[in-house]
């Protein structure tokens, strides 16, 4: 099967547990925390033109919504999308919604003041194409703003591949919710095996790509996974904590 296509599949089964997921970050502060990490970071402007990209369930096209933003939540999932609407509620009439690759965006040259990003490139194929179609949609002095993990690392590293199994125990031990262990998670892991990115010292190749596609005033925080997980989160995800980077065109 063409990768593309088992990717997609993947996530149309994944579609309704990510809502899940988005509802459990909710009531553990999720919103507030993921909020003021959007807030330090977006440009300044009261009604930013914003493309959420890889938007999933919507929860970042639904904050900024909230914050008086003009949101256009983009997916390669339909399955996504319709849980992104679903989870707007009333909301969803405010939200430009669009299925669209993330490597190849179907929006004019500098059309956004923002993009804005979450898990999103660790799965991508080309993720140096993805970056290039980011900076070309945002406005000269737009920002790109980028969240992620080297979530599969742990693949192509022994030393990762320790962590990561310290972890499981260290889930056990505290009695936290084990979020890796869900139906098709060896799946996503025969996936992982076929994208490039946890093959990458991340962020520096971010650092290194970003520089290489035009994007300047490059910052990362390394720590930010602090200030947005819950403590599940953190149990959970300690070998492989969210990093977060911000460029601008």
């Amino acid at each position: 099967m063409d990768l593309a296509v088992r990717n997609r599949a993947y996530w149309t089964e994944r579609a309704p547990s990510y809502t899940a997921d988005v509802k459990t970050n909710i009531a553990h502060g999720g919103r507030e925390m993921w909020r003021n990490a959007l807030l330090h970071h977006l440009p300044e402007g009261d009604c930013l033109r914003i493309l959420d990209i890889g938007t999933g369930p919507g929860f970042f096209a639904i904050l900024l919504t909230e914050m008086g933003h003009q949101v256009t939540a983009a997916d390669y999932t339909p399955a996504m999308l319709e849980e992104a609407r679903r989870n707007a509620g009333a909301l969803a009439e405010q939200i430009e919604f669009r299925q669209m690759d993330a490597q190849a965006l179907e929006f004019p040259d500098n059309t956004f003041d923002v993009v804005v990003s979450r898990n999103l490139t660790w799965n991508l194929p080309d993720p140096e194409r993805a970056y290039r179609e980011w900076f070309r949609v945002l406005k000269p002095g737009g920002r790109m703003i980028n969240f992620d993990a080297d979530w599969y690392g742990y693949l192509f590293d022994e030393k990762k591949r320790v962590a990561v199994a310290q972890d499981r125990d260290n889930v056990r031990q505290e009695g936290c919710t084990d979020y890796n262990a869900y139906e098709k998670a060896d799946e996503m892991e025969q996936i992982s095996l076929l994208l490039p990115m946890g093959r990458v010292n991340r962020p520096d190749w971010d650092i290194q790509t970003l520089l290489r596609c035009g994007y300047h005033r490059i910052y990362t925080d390394t720590e930010v996974w602090k200030l947005t997980w819950d403590n599940e989160e953190k149990v959970n995800f300690a070998a492989t904590p969210g990093f977060m980077i911000c460029a601008d065109k």
